[in-house]
């Protein structure tokens, strides 16, 4: 904090005693607007149009913050800044009353502090609609100045870039940058809009537990913790996939939860280790199914949310129109190597050498043909998928909880989506063979299990396939990486309104 800082708080902290011993208090209880400032300019635009003085006359009740100030002797000007815009408030000594101008308005009052107005709306010769006030209370003192909230000859400069600065104090980035709250605004009504299109289709909104006995249903490090009263190690849930399929056992037959995922791994620009994910859940279908639900939920969403389908997005200008290419995943990859031996066709041996040979590493605990697979698609295939891009035929080795293809059992009915490089959601036909489950999860574990540790399984998802769960298409989109796309923002930590950061 520098030394101007210190200055600023410590005389808004003598208005404050001021105010005090004035008989004003500075945090009062509520106030109650009957306008939001954008509904008095536009009611007064559709109804009044270029008249400076519209009669009947129209009174309005505002509130917000007060981020500039012109005083000109008898009489000034202020902004009031809310939610959804800025309206200039109109403020004379006659109508106020002088003991309030000087001593509150012109001395004890800052930039930043929220205040509440009434009065009668007109517009000035200049054309700006305003506020004459009439009544003005202070609602709460800002004793903190806001770092760029600085008013010169008319003109209120705000502008705030550090990244580090805007993560660390969101409340801060929020209150200066209006655009920062229309993207979080814009996040919520796409979350909305999913909700509506999920309901539409009658699929049934669940809460399934965070805190869980044993983790699963994705390839990721846990955090933990531990239940005191139950004596136990639990685990913050990375995927509520094995609950909703215990729901459609149960005879639901479409089920979806939108709520928080942790993994314990990296933080980036596009991970967050606390995360937003959307999972459905229906019974009768297929992943082919699914593909075609998943292009029409994203294209309703582009155009709800801006009325195109077009986004400018990690440097490209995407296309969110459909049909999307449907691409196989070996065909991918033996594209970008080229002239080299299929890469199905490599045993692990095959696969170690290759990547020394590119200069590639797999995520410690990964280690076995399915990691090795995935750190060669990330690293050569995914950068390239710029447009709209479904990736198909994956290996059954990359995908436990998938069934595998009738005409290749090798392959499994599965597919991830690509948009600007990146995958926003993962999805297949769901395997509901109990015994071939328990194969795959035991084959998992020992791969990935250190030595001399005991192999630990589901054994209660296992059970519950046995009672028998009917043909099932499963998909999750990354909720965080789907606002990214839509509000065209690049980074997650900018569509995360509290992303974790490391403690300064």
């Amino acid at each position: 904090m520098n030394e101007e800082t210190n200055d600023q708080i410590e005389q808004r902290r003598a208005n404050i005693q001021a105010l005090e011993e004035a008989g004003r208090e500075p945090f009062p209880h509520a106030w109650t607007p009957t306008h939001v400032t954008s509904e008095v300019i536009r009611a007064y635009e559709e109804q009044h149009g270029e008249a400076r003085e519209p009669e009947p006359p129209v009174r309005v009740s505002i509130a917000g913050r007060m981020t500039a100030r012109r005083v000109m002797g008898k009489a000034s000007f202020f902004d009031l800044s809310d939610e959804r815009g800025r309206l200039q408030v109109y403020l004379a000594r006659d109508a106020i009353g002088a003991s309030f101008y000087n001593e509150v308005f012109r001395h004890a009052l800052d930039l930043g502090d929220f205040l509440g107005v009434e009065g009668e709306v007109f517009r000035t010769r200049t054309g700006e609609i305003t506020v004459r006030a009439d009544s003005v209370r202070l609602l709460a003192k800002s004793v903190r100045p806001l770092p760029v909230v600085k008013s010169s000859e008319g003109e209120v400069f705000h502008d705030v870039s550090d990244p580090e600065f805007r993560y660390r104090q969101r409340y801060v980035d929020l209150a200066i940058h209006p655009e920062v709250r229309d993207t979080f605004r814009q996040r919520s009504q796409i979350i909305a809009a999913l909700r509506g299109f999920l309901d539409g289709r009658g699929y049934l909104e669940v809460e399934t537990p965070i805190l869980q006995p044993l983790y699963g249903g994705a390839a990721a490090r846990p955090f933990t913790t531990w239940h005191n009263k139950l004596g136990m190690e639990m685990f913050l849930r990375i995927a509520p996939e094995l609950y909703l399929k215990r729901l459609i056992v149960g005879g639901f037959e479409g089920v979806y939860e939108l709520g928080k995922d942790f993994r314990n791994e990296g933080v980036s620009r596009l991970h967050n280790p606390e995360f937003t994910m959307l999972e459905l859940y229906v019974a009768y279908r297929d992943a082919d199914w699914m593909m075609g639900l998943v292009e029409e939920m994203i294209t309703t969403m582009a155009q709800r949310n801006s009325g195109s389908s077009t986004r400018h997005w990690r440097g490209h200008e995407i296309s969110l129109e459909g049909p999307w290419p449907r691409r196989p995943f070996y065909e991918l990859l033996d594209e970008r190597l080229g002239d080299r031996a299929p890469v199905r066709d490599m045993d692990r041996a095959a696969l170690e050498a290759l990547l020394d040979e590119l200069g590639l590493e797999v995520e410690p605990g990964e280690e076995d043909v399915a990691g090795m697979l995935d750190a060669l698609f990330s690293s050569l295939v995914e950068p390239t998928l710029i447009q709209p891009t479904f990736v198909t035929d994956y290996p059954v080795a990359s995908s436990p909880l998938a069934r595998q293809q009738t005409e290749d059992p090798g392959l499994a009915e599965r597919f991830e989506l690509f948009v600007g490089g990146c995958e926003l959601c993962n999805a297949f036909s769901e395997l509901n063979d109990p015994r071939e489950q328990r194969r795959r999860f035991e084959a998992q574990a020992r791969e990935r299990t250190p030595e001399g540790e005991e192999v630990v399984i589901d054994e209660d998802y296992i059970r519950a396939l046995e009672y028998g769960m009917p043909p099932t298409a499963g998909l999750g989109i990354g909720i965080d990486r789907l606002v990214m796309l839509l509000t065209e923002q690049d980074s997650i930590r900018d569509v995360v309104l509290f992303p974790l950061l490391r403690q300064l």
